[in-house]
């Protein structure tokens, strides 16, 4: 999975999301060279549920199904 940035530029690869314990653990390169592992809490994840609301939860469930917008 890549992550873009706002001028279209790859920021991040992520190569595997894993379960570390009672975390989710997230591992991957920056910018393609700085290797990266990222753990997330759970009291991390409950304020991230925080911020979805309805509408953008619809979205999240939608988003694979939608059409690329690559030219």
């Amino acid at each position: 999975m890549r992550i873009y940035g706002a001028d279209g530029k790859e920021m991040m690869t992520v190569s595997s999301i894993e379960r570390e314990g009672s975390a989710l653990v997230v591992k991957g390169k920056l910018f393609g060279t700085m290797p990266l592992t990222a753990k997330l809490p759970p009291q991390e994840a409950r304020r991230a549920l925080r911020l979805l609301t309805p509408r953008m939860l619809f979205f999240l469930l939608t988003l694979p199904f939608r059409r690329s917008t690559d030219s």
